[in-house]
């Protein structure tokens, strides 16, 4: 984790305290929930690319593919078959995150993080030995469930264990760990493309159980978070020991003091869910709803999902759009690390609108590049190609210093602990939600909009920028029990939250 050795003035709560080693190992042991989502997403695009996977449950994809007809670059992928493939695990997910919400508020954020790996290890269980489509898809629903739970619960226990002035490196260590996995996958993949016989694929996926397994193994030894822990047995005492344990102090009682205050706010929520709309709480249903969908509108899970295929459509041979994935998975990884670096120093909207404008401009970017030079039929040129490819990184890296690991860390600590668990939930929803949508209909919609596709989430990310610029009050390093605060001072959400607003 990012400033090891750096010395804090202040716990959660304010109080003097000092990062410590098992604040750290906690939260590295958690953030691997994050391999789950990032292999899933790396391995995904790598085997679509494969010729014998494509051969063995998408033969029309392949006859494509290999050249035996006339369709357009554009529309050569384009499979609903192929894109159910893809999205099944974010239906999955989509359910998966509601049951995992009441696991959560009920059991704690550690047995949702167990229950997820569990989870995973099944669905790779079941899909590397996937003998037809259907074995495959339903391999990829368990993944789902797998995804879902620990996507719920990780960035809440992250956001809830850290230190406020370092939350957001700690948080930040979820899109780091996504990014982990997604490069992991495309090297599988670049490897197991080589395995003579036709199937690499099948270690590519059976492979998933390798973090699956560490993640629920690691999980076991997990402590709670205190947030998690006052809310479920009000062992004040209990609460106490934890905190001085992982702020390295005794002096934690102002942190205490906010943990039980707005733990007896909670007692008085029955049905968190039920009280998302009141008026007190509109600011943060905004965000959990506007910021995982601007999150999928930037056009990252084009890359993320299909790189291999889009470097296949620029003319890159099989082993070439693998490394080419490659490449853009390292430059995420080390984005994502500087991101780390600097979130709690610069903090979340200098980050957001920066990247959100390095983001813009390699879109439009590449969309001119290609409506000038990819046609219908015929390759592009190698210059242009390889401009395509340096654009990607650019752009891959403007999202994973900003609304990559930002998407999950302002959302995870903006919420009241009342609404908490529910709020998180509708967050990853949301999440499922638009990247099944951009999952299922990319491949269309490249097909329809051809160069244009860049176009179009180009003007997703103009609009995303402006509303962090006007709507997104700064969050660095206020602790998480006060952060009600932000939206009282802020210049349009102080009409919703006031003092006695109900």
């Amino acid at each position: 984790m990012a400033g090891l050795a750096i010395i804090s003035r202040g716990g959660s709560g304010g109080g003097g305290g000092r990062i410590t080693w098992f604040v750290i190992l906690s939260c590295m042991m958690a953030a691997m929930g994050g391999l789950l989502f990032g292999y899933d997403i790396g391995i995904s695009g790598g085997v679509t690319s494969m010729g014998p996977f494509l051969r063995k449950f998408f033969p029309e994809v392949y006859r494509r593919m290999e050249g035996h007809t006339d369709i357009s670059n554009y529309c050569k992928f384009n499979s609903q078959l192929l894109t159910a493939f893809t999205s099944s695990l974010y239906v999955a997910g989509l359910v998966a995150t509601f049951v995992a919400s009441s696991v959560t508020l009920s059991y704690g954020r550690k047995t949702s993080i167990l229950v997820g790996g569990a989870a995973f290890v099944a669905g790779s269980a079941l899909g590397a030995p996937a003998s037809n489509v259907y074995m495959l898809i339903l391999g990829r629903v368990l993944l789902g469930v797998g995804v879902g739970f620990a996507n719920q619960a990780v960035p809440l226990y992250l956001s809830e264990m850290a230190p406020a002035k370092y939350r957001g490196a700690f948080n930040n260590g979820f899109q780091l760990s996504i990014g982990i996995g997604a490069l992991s996958a495309t090297l599988v993949n670049f490897g197991t493309e080589k395995i003579k016989g036709g199937w690499g694929w099948r270690v590519s996926l059976a492979m998933a159980a390798v973090p699956a397994s560490i993640l629920s193994l690691g999980a076991l030894f997990l402590p709670d978070t205190p947030s998690s822990l006052i809310q479920r047995t009000n062992d004040h005492q209990k609460v106490e020991q934890m905190l001085q344990r992982l702020r390295g102090t005794s002096n934690i009682q102002e942190e205490l003091d906010d943990l039980i205050e707005v733990s007896l706010k909670s007692k008085a929520t029955h049905n968190s869910f039920n009280k998302m709309p009141l008026r007190k709480y509109r600011p943060q249903l905004v965000m959990a709803v506007a910021i995982p969908f601007f999150q999928q509108v930037t056009g990252i899970n084009v890359i993320a999902f299909y790189a291999p295929i889009l470097f296949r459509t620029l003319g890159f041979g099989e082993s070439a759009s693998l490394l080419s994935a490659v490449m853009t998975g390292a430059v995420g990884t080390g984005s994502t690390f500087i991101s780390m670096l600097v979130v709690d120093r610069f903090g979340r909207r200098a980050l957001f609108i920066f990247g959100g404008i390095q983001m813009l401009v390699c879109q439009i970017a590449i969309g001119i590049v290609l409506a000038a030079e990819l046609k219908d039929l015929g390759e592009i040129s190698k210059v242009s190609a390889y401009s395509v490819l340096i654009l990607i990184c650019i752009y891959v890296a403007g999202f994973s210093w900003s609304w990559g690991p930002l998407g999950w860390l302002v959302p995870s600590e903006i919420f009241q602990i009342e609404i908490r668990s529910a709020a998180q939930s509708i967050t990853v929803a949301v999440s499922f939600i638009f990247t099944f949508i951009i999952a299922q209909t990319f491949l269309a919609m490249l097909c329809r909009f051809k160069a244009g596709i860049f176009f179009f989430f180009g003007g997703w990310v103009f609009v995303m920028t402006c509303f962090v610029y006007c709507l997104l009050p700064e969050t660095r390093n206020i602790p998480i029990e006060k952060m009600e605060l932000v939206w009282r001072e802020h210049w349009f959400w102080s009409r919703f939250v006031g003092e006695n607003d109900k």
